[in-house]
């Protein structure tokens, strides 16, 4: 009796492991089958979704057995079936997540198993599906405008591909709706690192969300000296860092800079602009108190204007030099129409206008 009980029990097993041997079976071929349906750019969805679960179900079972769940194709083949449904299921965002999860579990367990390498396309290829699930996740949640989900859906993309410049961009951008601006600015400072060709642009987001949303204009000059080191023609971040001086109160650091800057570069007219713009953003300030003050003040009134017209005087100069080295340069023509315009000073008032409506139009 206990050899025929032992042989009893052997062939249960045997056939029971047959038997969750043919689902790893059955899932390959459901993954064949799978492959001519997805192809159909046209089919319904719920085809598709079906046919990836019928796969997902075998493996199921395999995984279920203790003889088969050590077969690394059991696991494989999970997960190219999971990361599948998580790439195509646009309807249900909880399904996708669920089958991501599904696929990353799988391919941890089928790279522990898979000691002799016989499954690694099939896990290279649920790999490749599990970055684009997630990918595509922060899409799906971008447009929906759920951009915190988009957030972390892309920077959980970064954790898998460090390198995908891409992601930490749509991250970034994400993180600006929801007006996370410190996680903005790291992910925007990521892409930067990794020399981008929108680093300039992304440095003038940057600095202007460091200045006008967080009011850091500390950090906010720190960054315009790291950006302007890498690109050192972009004028706009120099009348920025100068116009932060003058706020402070601080002109003479403001025209001390763009001095020895000028003195580099004698050819830049642009410079010169800026210079000439020290003094009549100053003017300017002047102008809105000179409006405030009441009209039976004259003396006071006649005072403020004496001190405009002082600044106004020592702009002139730097306009006429950027002028001398580049006589079409805008900046300078606009803001001389203004001073003359101010000072009703009509003939070069006109002079100017001419010069200005015979530019390129732009």
């Amino acid at each position: 009796m206990k050899r025929v009980f032992l042989g009893i029990f052997l062939a249960g097993a045997v056939s029971a492991a047959f038997a969750q041997k043919s689902e790893v079976s059955e899932a390959k071929k459901a993954w064949s089958i799978s492959q001519f349906v997805l192809q159909n750019q046209s089919g319904p969805l719920n085809k598709k979704l079906e046919s990836l679960k019928t796969g997902l179900a075998h493996t199921d079972k395999a995984i279920a057995d203790e003889k088969s769940k050590v077969m690394p194709d059991a696991w494989s083949y999970r997960a190219l079936f999971a990361s599948s449904v998580a790439i195509l299921d646009s309807t249900s965002t909880a399904n996708a997540d669920a089958n991501l999860k599904i696929a990353q579990e799988a391919v941890a367990e089928a790279k522990k198993l898979d000691t002799k390498g016989a499954e690694k396309d099939n896990i290279a290829l649920a790999e490749t599906n599990i970055i684009n699930a997630i990918r595509n996740g922060g899409v799906i949640a971008y447009n929906k405008k759920d951009y915190k989900a988009a957030y972390e859906k892309f920077m959980a993309a970064t954790v898998i591909n460090p390198t995908d410049t891409s992601m930490y961009l749509n991250a970034g951008i994400a993180a600006r709706f929801i007006e996370d601006y410190p996680n903005m600015i790291t992910q925007f400072k990521k892409v930067i690192s990794m020399n981008s060709p929108q680093s300039k642009d992304l440095y003038s987001e940057i600095i202007n969300t460091t200045l006008s949303m967080q009011k850091d204009t500390t950090a906010g000059l720190a960054l315009i000296k790291e950006a302007s080191a890498k690109f050192p023609d972009n004028t706009d971040w120099i009348k920025t860092e100068t116009q932060i001086y003058i706020d402070r109160g601080d002109a003479a650091k403001s025209e001390q800079m763009l001095i020895a800057l000028a003195a580099k570069e004698p050819e830049n007219p642009n410079y010169q602009v800026l210079l000439g713009n020290i003094y009549f953003a100053q003017a300017l300030k002047l102008q809105d108190v000179r409006n405030k003050i009441d009209a039976k003040k004259v003396k006071e009134f006649n005072e403020v204007t004496t001190k405009m017209n002082g600044l106004l005087d020592k702009s002139l100069p730097f306009y006429k030099k950027a002028l001398a080295v580049d006589a079409n340069n805008r900046g300078a023509l606009d803001t001389l129409k203004t001073i003359y315009a101010f000072r009703n000073d009509t003939k070069n008032y006109d002079e100017i206008k001419k010069r200005i409506d015979a530019l390129p139009k732009q």
